[in-house]
């Protein structure tokens, strides 16, 4: 029924009702996710450290920063263990149920964030709720990235996996700015003290509103026949762990390697370069949050032009001459950041980008490639955690340690170049997948 769809699109020039339905459940799915996800990063950077961890705050606020930072990254370690559950039960109940759950998941945990009492409220029980709700956000984006990648790219022509695979990664750079931008037009209209005692709830608790559209999206997607296809599949496509560490280890484990510079800088430029504006540089936080949402603009454009790269060039070589631009860009942006001019924090920003967006497009179709159906669901999802948690988990606390240990900011700089070169040479162990018969 799949290679009969793809022979009328063919045809007729024009994507088929059926695909336009699964790239659209990928996107927004993943893009609600992730807003969920990255509401908490910038958060953590701009005002949870005093709210939640008060008496180190008025002590030592950078340790404080830190703490805030780090309970970014406790989440990803949180990660595989949904990846396992995610994959475990969607061969059991379906792939589409447990993308649904993974949404409401994250929907849910992020809400009541926004409803938290705070630590002057509920004293140590604030951080300890805080951090729980946390982990549920971590298990649920280790369980949705996945199921979403592998259904947009299993059900792609041949020839345009990577614009297909593109789709659920775009929803990361279109989750941020969605995130960012609620968070300028929340600052925009109140002033510091109101954002500080109740402005920064309502972005938690408009999650609430996007589950009921996400949910409604996804539902919808259960009536695609290729979307059945893909669950009728997917109950042959998963193995044991055992199976998948036996005979797929090494691609584990590149996998991994793979994303650590894209998912280091990524969370960057989510959770710390605007806390570093406003809090080092002094500039003004709603034109910083303004001026990283337009930049993000570039991370979505570059992404989805790096997958549609990497069906003519190769995803090996669409990931190298990313990760190549990334880690010499990494040290020269600083000294543009520095300035303290918002034109030039944009730029410096938005031409990042089009490192992140290359070595960001061709990983779903990458990924997918790279393993035999019967381990798919389990290795990429697998490998796409382990790699965020050596990634971006705790990249904006070690970007801050750095700061704070050198003051010099090209240092974080220095971080981002060698993860993206140890990411190079790890795509660099790849040999080329494109066109491989994902039935295999």
């Amino acid at each position: 029924m799949t290679s009969t769809i793809h022979d009328e699109a063919e045809r007729t020039g024009r994507m088929p009702k059926e695909e336009r339905k699964v790239l659209a459940g990928t996107l927004v799915g993943t893009s609600i996710e992730w807003y969920d996800f990255f509401i908490y990063a910038q958060a953590a950077g701009l005002v949870l450290a005093p709210l939640f961890f008060a008496p180190l705050a008025e002590t030592n606020p950078a340790l404080a920063q830190v703490l805030s930072f780090a309970t970014i990254g406790i989440s990803f370690l949180f990660r595989p263990l949904g990846a396992i559950v995610a994959g475990w039960l969607g061969d059991k109940l379906g792939r589409k149920k447990m993308l649904v759950f993974t949404l409401i998941l994250m929907g849910l945990s992020t809400s009541l964030i926004g409803f938290l009492p705070t630590y002057a409220a509920i004293g140590i029980a604030a951080p300890i709720l805080l951090i729980t709700l946390r982990i549920l956000q971590g298990f649920s984006a280790g369980g949705e990235w996945g199921g979403a990648a592998l259904m947009a790219v299993e059900h792609a022509p041949d020839k345009r996996r990577g614009f297909f695979g593109a789709f659920p990664q775009i929803g990361v750079p279109v989750g941020m700015i969605l995130a960012t931008f609620t968070l300028w037009i929340i600052t925009s209209s109140m002033s510091q003290e109101a954002f500080l005692a109740w402005g920064w709830r309502i972005p938690f608790i408009l999650s609430i509103v996007l589950i009921v559209v996400g949910y409604a999206i996804r539902r919808a997607v259960e009536e695609s026949p290729v979307f059945k296809d893909l669950q009728q599949r997917q109950k042959e496509s998963s193995a044991p762990l055992g199976q998948l560490f036996r005979h797929n280890t090494k691609n584990v484990i590149l996998t991994a390697i793979i994303f650590i510079g894209n998912n280091a800088a990524g969370y960057l430029l989510i959770a710390f370069f605007a806390t570093y504006a406003v809090t080092v540089l002094g500039m003004d936080r709603p034109t910083v949050l303004l001026a990283t949402t337009l930049a993000s603009f570039g991370w979505l454009g570059f992404t989805l032009w790096g997958g549609r790269l990497s069906d003519r060039l190769g995803r090996v070589r669409t990931f190298q001459i990313g990760y190549g631009f990334l880690a010499l860009w990494a040290v020269p942006m600083w000294f543009l950041i520095d300035t303290g001019d918002i034109v030039w924090y944009f730029v410096a920003l938005f031409v990042m980008t089009f490192g992140l967006g290359l070595s960001y497009g061709p990983q779903a179709s990458l990924y997918a490639e790279m393993f035999p159906a019967n381990v798919r669901y389990s290795g990429v999802s697998i490998g796409y955690a382990l790699g965020a948690i050596l990634g971006g988990a705790f990249a904006p606390m070690i970007a801050e340690w750095l700061m704070t240990s050198t003051g010099n900011s090209w240092t974080i700089g220095v971080y981002i170049a060698i993860a993206a070169i140890v990411s190079l040479i790890g795509v660099s162990l790849v040999k080329e997948t494109k066109g491989v018969d994902l039935r295999g």
